[in-house]
């Protein structure tokens, strides 16, 4: 496990701590006022660094998933393009997940479960959810993707496809190439996976926003 793996890891851990047991100080205030009690500075502050994550998280999904890997698709070679996102897609999910990990301990922070209203903790569950997809792709389908791509490649250079731009020959060749076809059927399955979870997690933060647009609300 590489640095960047290691801090998502405890990242999301102390993420599912302050779910589950929140800061001795905000069980006292909650005791005695009913809501945990910051200083307006630490609030802000707080509130900041949840926006940012959050934002990183929205933007970074949003290119990715739609804009980047679309015009690098139309425009690289098939190998090419496949390379590129084996590098990307690793750096991609940990900040991803970096950032979910502190939008879900900023808002456990400033909205503690046991006093949340019922829309607050709404937050908590989506934007643990959109984690949860993003841990599930980093440590699981991803490398497992680029394990299966890897074995496509060099079946694919051994039948001289995969320089073309856009759409593939790869369908033809699997034809008479029962080992590419094979290939061709786990690749799809697990980057079907590997997508779904992407979507889920954007899902979840594109309505996480809708909660953050309404707190702007005068």
């Amino acid at each position: 496990m590489g640095l960047g793996q290691l801090l998502v890891v405890m990242l999301s851990l102390v993420a599912v701590g302050l779910v589950l047991y929140p800061f001795q100080q905000q069980r006292e205030d909650v005791k005695v006022s009913g809501k945990p009690s910051y200083s307006g500075v630490g609030v802000v502050l707080i509130s900041l660094l949840h926006l940012l994550s959050f934002a990183t998280s929205f933007g970074s999904s949003l290119w990715v998933s739609f804009i980047g890997g679309i015009i690098m698709f139309k425009n690289l070679p098939r190998h090419q393009f496949g390379n590129l996102q084996a590098q990307m897609f690793p750096v991609y999910f940990k900040l991803v997940a970096a950032c979910g990990a502190i939008c879900v301990i900023s808002v456990t922070i400033l909205h503690p479960w046991s006093v949340a209203t019922g829309f607050e903790r709404l937050q908590v569950v989506v934007l643990g959810g959109s984690l949860g997809a993003t841990l599930l792709n980093l440590f699981y389908f991803q490398p497992l993707t680029i394990k299966v791509m890897t074995q496509r490649h060099k079946v694919e250079r051994q039948e001289n496809v995969g320089s073309e731009v856009g759409m593939s020959r790869n369908s033809e060749v699997a034809k008479r190439n029962p080992e590419l076809a094979k290939l061709n059927k786990r690749f799809g399955m697990i980057h079907g996976f590997s997508s779904l979870c992407n979507l889920f997690s954007f899902a979840c933060l594109s309505f996480h926003s809708w909660y953050l647009a309404s707190q702007m609300l005068p």
